[in-house]
């Protein structure tokens, strides 16, 4: 098993959702984040006097799924949240030692 992380701008969460529940993945957590990667800032000018935001605000989705989904998920993630600018994301993958279904103790694969 592993633990997919991918921070993706919050204007793709819906479309990278719908996606993943194309491809039979529909457990997934959603965390609203604000960070800074190679962006690293943009400068809004709204008025007579611009400003810059250095924490740009991203969405952070997280799934565990079986070690031979890995590429299909990375792949539709990068696909959906594309948009060929600056900022579109990042994904981190990590194992996962253990899963467990607290209804009913599957263990594994078979909590997924």
């Amino acid at each position: 098993m592993q633990n997919i992380e991918a921070i993706v701008r919050p204007e793709k969460l819906e479309d990278v959702k719908d996606a993943l529940a194309k491809i039979g993945v529909g457990g997934l957590n959603v965390v609203h984040v604000t960070g800074r990667g190679s962006q690293r800032s943009i400068v809004h000018t709204p008025g007579a006097e611009p400003y810059e935001v250095d924490m740009l605000p991203r969405v952070k989705i997280e799934l565990v799924v079986s070690d031979g989904q890995v590429d299909q998920v990375v792949n539709t993630i990068c696909e959906v949240a594309h948009t060929g600018r600056v900022g579109d994301g990042k994904i981190f993958i990590a194992p996962v030692t253990d899963a467990i279904r607290v209804r009913t103790r599957e263990r594994g694969d078979a909590a997924l």
